[in-house]
């Protein structure tokens, strides 16, 4: 399997790929690093070998790791993936701004045009901005027309290119969009979407399981695309459809063919790739590699796909001059809507490694995450952080690398914490809010309830705001009571031991805080 992986790495998909060069170029002195954020999905803190895996193997990420600096206390801003991306783009909590949910892949742009984001910041400073992958940040502004110029989006708020998904894997339309128009459409077949009833006559998994690569539950019975059936229906677009086991490697095409047309200037490249969401249908080449059905084989592609990249950029000569910044949207999940085994083949795999519960949660595993951060020569080496840092600390944090200023009134929640990242200091956040908000399931569809559920970190201590009795979703407890919850992770990283009773003082003095923060309107100074 090695060697096969090995020599694929030159044998992409993309049409940038094929034509790169096989010898390093000399590369353009720099006096800002390129900057390239992976932003993988559902990857779970223990899915990596750098963070105790033993039954699956990640090497390429492992060595990234023992490049630059690994942090154990690292946090997704939310634990679910639209609230993550909307905080690390725009460095406010989710939290503050309404409609940040898990969207429809029809929903309004959630960041507006005009809105401060990174990409604006980094665009200021003279960097080339892209984005490849996915983007479940809304588009257009209510009624998107696939089928013409589709504004506002990437490239309204901030972003130079665009290649990406509109929203998930698992939601219509699966098409792939390039700056403002759906690739491959043929206008003789105009793509129609609706997320409330069937629209056209093309099969449902509800009503062909017959055809399906593997089944789903009920929010993921509606138009089957490639032999999966999705959440909402489509109809037209056939020609613009994507075909799941073949996207990374058009993603990892394109990213490659962003940098490399953009080596001699300082760049951005936003990577959000697809792994290990549902449905996992990786390439046939990494098929059986994992040994733990499709969930496993999609992180082994995960790995190979960032060594792709990392191997990318020493042919172009730029690696040492490349600020790499890998973590993942939220916590992990075995099941979530499809029968491909993740849950009967993990084994003694924990995806969320010593924490409890995974995605969906307000519990550690929604949202203590991996992250790893490589800059040869400037991040230190071989180095594990235990300074608390979260996802809305990027803005600030590449700010201050670059020398760029934030409006006062804009990410609201960012700290500079450039220091930490870079390895060279262990004081990060003194605290940090941690979201989520509960899944409700009606028949065939599936949305936010519109409860939010808040916790506090700060020190040793998790403090979780008292909700709604206790709920899970798709097997994870999503960690609600309707009482306060009070936690020491340094004693106990599997939060199972409330002492909120014993400590009311303690869990008083935490909730007053968080209520202030909340009613402040920003954390930031």
């Amino acid at each position: 399997m090695k060697s096969t992986l090995s020599r694929r790495a030159l044998l992409l998909a993309g049409a940038g790929v094929a034509a790169l060069p096989r010898v390093a170029l000399a590369a353009a002195p720099r006096t800002k690093p390129n900057i390239i954020l992976i932003y993988a999905d559902d990857l779970g803190y223990g899915d990596l070998g750098c963070y105790g895996a033993t039954a699956l193997r990640t090497p390429h990420v492992d060595r990234l790791a023992a490049r630059g600096t690994r942090f154990v206390n690292a946090h997704s801003p939310s634990a679910t993936c639209t609230p993550s991306r909307y905080a690390l783009l725009t460095g406010d909590y989710a939290w503050r701004a309404s409609g940040t949910q898990i969207l429809p892949g029809d929903a309004p742009a959630l960041i507006r045009p005009g809105q401060f984001t990174l990409p604006h910041m980094l665009k200021k400073a003279g960097y080339a901005t892209g984005v490849v992958g996915k983007w479940h940040l809304g588009l257009g502004d209510g009624k998107v027309d696939w089928n013409g110029a589709i504004a506002p989006g990437p490239l309204d708020i901030g972003f130079d290119y665009g290649y990406f998904m509109p929203a998930t894997l698992d939601r219509v339309p699966t098409v792939l969009i390039e700056n403002r128009r759906v690739v491959n459409l043929d206008p003789a077949d105009p793509i129609r979407v609706d997320y409330k009833a069937k629209i056209g006559d093309e099969p449902t998994g509800a009503e062909h399981p017959e055809q399906l690569k593997f089944k789903g539950d009920p929010e993921h019975s509606n138009t089957i695309v490639n032999g999966i059936s999705r959440i909402g229906y489509m109809t037209g677009g056939a020609a613009a459809r994507w075909k799941d086991e073949e996207l990374t490697d058009q993603l990892l095409g394109k990213a490659i063919d962003f940098v490399a047309e953009r080596r001699d200037k300082p760049f951005f490249l936003y990577f959000a790739m697809n792994e290990p969401h549902v449905p996992r249908a990786p390439h046939p080449r990494f098929v059986g590699a994992s040994g733990m059905g499709p969930r496993g084989d999609t992180i082994v592609q995960f790995d190979w796909t960032v060594g792709a990249l990392m191997e990318k950029l020493a042919e172009l000569g730029i690696a040492d001059d490349t600020l790499i910044i890998l973590s993942s949207d939220n916590g992990p999940i075995l099941f979530d809507g499809y029968e491909d085994q993740a849950v009967e083949l993990a084994g003694d795999h924990k995806p969320s490694g010593p924490y409890r519960s995974g995605k969906y949660s307000i519990y550690e595993g929604g949202t203590r995450v991996p992250m790893i951060v490589s800059w040869p020569g400037h991040v230190r080496e071989a180095h594990v952080s235990e300074a608390l840092v979260d996802h809305v600390d990027m803005l600030a944090s590449l700010a201050a690398l670059v020398g760029q200023g934030l409006p006062q009134k804009a990410a609201v929640d960012s700290f500079d914490m450039l220091m930490p990242l870079m390895g060279r200091s262990e004081r990060g956040r003194d605290h940090v809010i941690e979201d989520t908000k509960l899944m409700v399931t009606t028949g065939s569809t599936v949305a936010s309830s519109g409860a939010r559920i808040l916790a506090l970190r700060t020190g040793d201590w998790k403090f979780i705001r008292g909700s709604v009795k206790p709920h899970e979703f798709h097997g994870n407890a999503i960690g609600t009571l309707r009482r306060h919850q009070l936690y020491n992770l340094a004693r106990d990283p599997g939060e199972r031991k409330d002492l909120a009773a014993k400590m009311p003082d303690l869990a008083a003095k935490l909730a007053a805080r968080l209520d202030k923060i909340e009613k402040d309107g920003r954390s930031r100074p």
